[in-house]
């Protein structure tokens, strides 16, 4: 087989297809498929899509929870050049119609559970011209629109892979939330976003692949198997099944993200590594474990994978101390930069509120004023950015493309993650937080994801958000919302600020906590900080004007 090189994404997937065809490569909600499998399932999609009429570069929207379907969609879409824009199944219809507006959906594949949604957003899709419908056991109505059954038009359709040639110009869409603000569609050179996210270049030597086959061949010597746990609209997990798929390595999907079932599927499948969102998942799945340990053999497992979310050191520190051989990976990183850099974890790790990673491939930290690059060891506080393999910008948003995507004092152009950061004398990068969530309390900067860390480490609190909340003398002060264990009683602030001046100053220990119910956060694991401050500011009588 001669190697076809081109680093378009679907190009490369036929490429690991042809070299593992017979391995499995899904497993989803009791569903399994082989390389050639997927294959030939996407291709019949594709040629429906192609039926009717979608072309390249037109934009096929993506509204399911985690299923085969899902995947099936992505490589289709793919095949035929067209464009693929995943789509968040918690927004509320006003978030929908601004996406669907937004994106310029010309076609969608959508669970006929939220059809109802689709229906009453309609006036949103004025190019919406094709539905196909994933049924899922409910009974939803389709009234108002006309749909394609999902198995019907597979049905029909040939399995040849018979496409015309692809470009690594072709785009790669997705669409990110953030934890604030309305969806922004950040758009990639495919051929730019595999060499990012997709494999192409090595985390942890920053060497660059030469053929797309180099990539494939990594999974030739056996294959892993890998379980992301964060819903497929989240990129994370998107790049699992993507990447992991060019390897020649099996990927296990949820349906939702579930303790007890992650644990049983690790020993059912006998998977390798997860991937989570930190301590929104990590900590409730090692409590969970914790539960039951005796009764269950997951000695397959042995890789911990986490990134867009503070994961704390002291449940890294739980993980190590219950899984001796455990390797725990965390990373940041964000869809408009792809991956800035990752840590190889070890047990009682001192961090200064996110991780202490090594620099990814064109990772940096430039001055937040002057776009300069700064030196290691500046000591300056800077924002986290990168420059090569980068997105174009943001789709239909000249404004916001103008502010993240930026050309620099040394004329390089980069993508800004807004992730501010400290360059350390010894090259690494430690991030601070999130610029959005900075809370500026009497001329100190406090970044909520520090608070966060240090709060979570009080033997009470379960899960925790961080805001800053209006105050008469500081300007802002730092409120934490939590959510406590099982049976635990709400401890005193003192008791809760005591525990914190362990491991972050005293002007950044919380001023305010308030008991919730629950923590809420997106299905990604981030914080929904809309959320916290409507809260908070009830709880307080506060305005929020």
């Amino acid at each position: 087989m001669r190697e076809k090189i081109s680093y378009n994404l679907a190009d490369v997937f036929e490429l690991a297809v042809d070299t593992y065809p017979k391995r499995e490569y899904l497993v989803a909600d009791h569903k399994r498929c082989t390389f050639e499998e997927m294959e030939a399932r996407a291709n019949r999609l594709a040629h429906h899509l192609q039926s009717q009429g979608v072309q390249p570069g037109d934009h096929v929207g993506i509204y399911a929870y985690n299923c085969m379907e899902w995947v099936e969609t992505l490589w289709a879409v793919f095949k035929i050049r067209a464009v693929w824009i995943n789509i968040n199944f918690r927004y509320v219809e006003d978030e929908l119609a601004y996406i669907f507006t937004n994106a310029n959906l010309t076609a969608l594949v959508v669970a006929r559970e939220f059809l109802p949604r689709v229906v009453n957003v309609i006036d949103s899709l004025p190019a919406l011209h094709h539905t196909v419908v994933i049924e899922d056991h409910t009974n939803a109505s389709s009234d108002g629109i006309h749909i394609a059954d999902y198995e019907t038009a597979m049905a029909v359709n040939s399995p040849e892979r018979d496409f015309p040639p692809r470009s690594g110009d072709d785009h790669y869409i997705i669409y990110t939330g953030g934890t604030t603000g309305m969806p922004k569609g950040v758009v990639w050179r495919q051929e730019d976003v595999f060499f990012a996210l997709g494999g192409g270049v090595d985390q942890t030597t920053g060497d660059v692949v030469t053929s797309p086959m180099e990539v494939v061949k990594r999974g030739e010597n056996g294959q892993m198997t890998m379980f992301p746990l964060a819903p497929l609209m989240h990129g994370a997990s998107q790049w699992a099944v993507i990447g992991r798929g060019f390897e020649g390595h099996r990927v296990v999907l949820s349906r939702a993200f579930d303790p007890l079932e992650t644990w049983k599927l690790i020993e059912r499948e006998k998977i390798n590594g997860l991937f989570i969102t930190g301590d929104a998942m990590a900590r409730p799945l090692i409590e969970a474990y914790k539960s039951f340990e005796a009764e269950i053999d997951v000695s397959s497992f042995f890789l911990l994978a986490s990134s867009a979310v503070v994961f704390s050191q002291v449940v890294k520190d739980e993980f190590f101390d219950t899984f001796h051989n455990v390797m725990i990976i965390d990373s940041i990183g964000s869809s408009e930069i792809g991956g800035g850099g990752i840590l190889m974890a070890s047990k009682g790790q001192t961090m200064k509120g996110g991780p202490t990673v090594t620099p990814g491939q064109g990772a940096t930290v430039l001055d937040m004023d002057t776009l300069e690059a700064l030196k290691p060891g500046s000591k300056k506080e800077g924002v986290v950015a990168r420059t090569g393999f980068i997105p174009l910008g943001y789709y239909n948003d000249a404004v916001k493309t103008a502010e993240t995507f930026v050309t620099a004092a040394d004329g390089k152009r980069y993508a800004l993650s807004g992730d501010s950061a400290i360059f350390e004398a010894d090259g690494t990068i430690t991030m601070l937080g999130r610029g959005s969530q900075c809370i500026n309390s009497g001329g100190e900067k406090i970044f909520s994801e520090e608070v966060d860390s240090a709060v979570k480490g009080h033997p009470d609190i379960l899960d925790v958000t961080v805001i800053g909340v209006p105050d008469e003398r500081w300007g802002a002060a730092v409120c934490a919302l939590v959510e406590l264990r099982e049976s635990a009683v709400l401890p005193s602030l003192k008791d809760i600020q005591d525990h914190c001046r362990k491991t972050i100053a005293g002007y950044k220990v919380p001023r305010h906590v308030l008991q919730v119910a629950k923590v809420i956060r997106s299905p990604s694991g981030k914080p929904d900080y809309r959320w916290a401050k409507t809260t908070a500011f009830k709880q307080l009588n506060l305005s929020e004007k």
